[in-house]
């Protein structure tokens, strides 16, 4: 009986006050689906890191014959074969080194050709005029300044180049804007907790009659109070339940079907639906919990039961 009481004051509320209780399910929709996209662009980072980190080299290159006074960090010219398979050797013997691949200048010719060919420079270059070079795989990309440490400045060494700075442009653009999604969820958050308080209290004030009867014939805090917090919660739901579809055709339409990222960005490695799945549970549990403690401690104060 008390519970079939409850189910119908719930029902009551939602209806009275229906345009706010749509503007709940609103904010508190898009607040969530911001806080989940938040979420996942942080696993999409994160994702994308453990990839390209992995991928990245540094690269050493070499003095050409084309360098001389016209470079100050070659001032004797090309490297010699002694300078080369030393800093070869060198390379090789370093704890942080994974891997060294040497290319000649003819190899990075080839390679530029195959990248370039279209560029008006490319048909102006030479052999001769491109660099030797070691590539090197680090067991930890972050070791990248002992490399350059080592070799910067060298005799037979024009520059130490690093992949992972290339990189740490994007992922600092992707962390702003993740950042930017946060700050707005957070605003969001805050509006739909004013009207998730300002539903309840007017929900209180229009039952003002019944609760004061409830009040007199000694009906406990809790049950008066139940109707008006599972009318938040409910609301809440609805609202958890309409972010947690935003995210999923999301993904489905940008990254799978739709726009179809995954297919036309073959670079990057996207996440997958495991970690859009993981985050639902979360969305669905702040949904019902976020309204319901406002609307306990607003009614505590407004009620005073």
């Amino acid at each position: 009986m008390r519970a079939q009481f409850v189910l119908s004051e719930i029902g009551v509320g939602l209806r009275r006050n229906l345009t706010m209780t749509f503007a709940v399910v609103v904010s508190v929709a898009l607040s969530l689906a911001l806080f989940g996209g938040s979420l996942l662009m942080r696993d999409q980072v994160s994702v994308m890191k453990g990839y390209w980190y992995d991928k990245v080299n540094v690269s050493i290159f070499l003095c050409n014959k084309s360098d001389g006074a016209s470079d100050p960090k070659c001032p004797k010219g090309a490297v010699t074969a002694e300078q080369r398979n030393q800093i070869e050797t060198e390379l090789k013997k370093m704890p942080v080194v994974d891997k060294v691949s040497y290319e000649t200048s003819d190899e990075a010719y080839k390679h530029y050709k195959e990248q370039f060919g279209d560029s008006p420079l490319a048909s102006s270059l030479t052999p001769d005029q491109m660099q030797e070079s070691f590539r090197i795989k680090l067991k930890d990309p972050e070791k990248y300044q002992i490399i350059a440490t080592a070799f910067d400045g060298r005799d037979g060494v024009q520059s130490v180049q690093d992949q992972k700075g290339i990189l740490e442009n994007l992922f600092g653009l992707l962390n702003v804007m993740n950042w930017a999604a946060i700050a707005v969820m957070s605003l969001m958050l805050v509006v739909a907790l004013m009207l998730i308080v300002n539903t309840v209290r007017v929900s209180a004030f229009s039952r003002r009659r019944e609760t004061g009867i409830m009040r007199l014939v000694g009906a406990s805090g809790f049950y008066i109070q139940a109707p008006f917090i599972m009318e938040a919660a409910v609301a809440g739901l609805i609202g958890g339940g309409v972010a947690c579809a935003f995210l999923v055709i999301g993904r489905y339409f940008f990254i799978d079907h739709g726009l179809a990222l995954s297919e036309k960005l073959n670079l990057i490695n996207f996440i997958g639906w495991d970690a859009v799945l993981t985050k639902l549970p979360l969305i669905l549990a702040t949904s019902v919990l976020m309204p319901s403690l406002a609307a306990f401690f607003a009614l505590r104060k407004y009620l005073k039961v």
